[in-house]
């Protein structure tokens, strides 16, 4: 399974932020889409990611105010990022190891979607029932492959 299958079965929305938009718009944006990150977008280039972590760590938890900081201050300017045909498998990896939930997809330098966490663990568990239920149906039939 690749990425691309997982933007076809959720979709390819991409919330996006403004580097100079205040920290209170862009949870306010989260917070309206009941989403936790926004990809941050400058001339249609991906210059970071911005999500309710960052605000906690950045923001909260320093006694800054969201609304005279800007989302440019706060937000991660190295993104990792997948192509569409990436393996899912690497996805998880990478989640695991970064200690990351997000992922924007991008496809010649334009991002096309972004993947979480949840989107990786969900298509390896539908993944991993397909190949169960081939296992039992190979058992219950003694073996023979179907005609």
């Amino acid at each position: 399974m690749k990425v691309k299958d997982i933007l076809k079965r959720k979709g390819s929305d991409v919330y996006t932020a403004d580097p100079d938009d205040t920290v209170f718009d862009a949870i306010a944006k989260m917070a309206d889409l009941n989403i936790g990150v926004l990809v941050v977008m400058k001339n249609d280039r991906l210059v970071g990611i911005i999500s309710e972590r960052d605000y906690r760590n950045k923001v909260i938890l320093k006694g800054r105010a969201s609304k005279t900081t800007t989302v440019k201050e706060i937000m991660v300017d190295q993104v990792l990022c997948v192509e569409p045909n990436e393996k899912i498998n690497l996805c998880m990896k990478i989640m695991s190891e970064k200690k990351i939930r997000h992922l924007p997809v991008v496809n010649d330098q334009k991002v096309v979607g972004l993947i979480s966490i949840g989107d990786v663990v969900k298509s390896i568990i539908d993944k991993q029932k397909i190949e169960i239920n081939s296992l039992k149906n190979y058992i219950a039939t003694g073996g023979a492959y179907p005609a």
